[in-house]
């Protein structure tokens, strides 16, 4: 019988806890990983997106932008409920039984409440941010022009108060196998 998750943590009932990450793993993978996937919903609806995100530690936040019209930011003004998803993607694990077969993955899952940001020095400070993390070796008003008022009112800044996270790791060279059935040629690992 399926197990009932009404009234429960998003991070409750982990399936594989051995696979599950700490805070400061969370961090460290959100401070790099690439792109993330914020989902959203309204009226029964579940939108995702793609997008670049900053870990804002300080404010424990991420911070993403999008156009200043569209389903990002209508969704988020009805219902500000939403997670993001970022991950990393290793190499396939093939196995002789077909519940094995897996792959190598690197993800974190964030849940939080998300706001439009309005204050135009905050909004400054967190696109500064988001671009830093991408383009590290930059500087304002020295590689590229400064953030103007005219283009903060081109776009939509959000920051997610983070409620929880989980991360989860499995970097195993290979999956499981079984005695039960001939072991794969070592061609299929390579």
């Amino acid at each position: 019988m399926p197990r009932s998750y009404e009234n429960q943590s998003p991070t409750a009932y982990q399936r594989r806890p051995h696979l599950t990450k700490d805070d400061a793993w969370i961090r460290a993978f959100l401070k790099d990983v690439q792109i993330g996937h914020i989902a959203t919903s309204v009226d029964g609806q579940s939108f995702i997106n793609p997008t670049t995100f900053w870990y804002d530690e300080e404010n424990h936040q991420i911070v993403f932008h999008s156009h200043i019209v569209g389903r990002v930011r209508s969704n988020i003004e009805s219902n500000p409920k939403v997670s993001l998803e970022a991950s990393e993607l290793g190499k396939m694990l093939p196995s002789n039984v077909a519940i094995e077969f897996s792959l190598q993955f690197r993800s974190v899952v964030v849940f939080g409440t998300a706001r439009l940001v309005t204050d135009p020095d905050e909004a400054r400070k967190l696109l500064y941010g988001l671009i830093g993390k991408y383009f590290p070796a930059m500087t304002a008003g020295k590689e590229y022009r400064e953030i103007t008022a005219k283009e903060l009112t081109a776009t939509s800044i959000y920051a997610i108060q983070i409620e929880e996270w989980s991360g989860k790791e499995n970097w195993a060279e290979r999956a499981d196998q079984s005695d039960e059935w001939p072991a794969l040629d070592e061609k299929w690992f390579e």
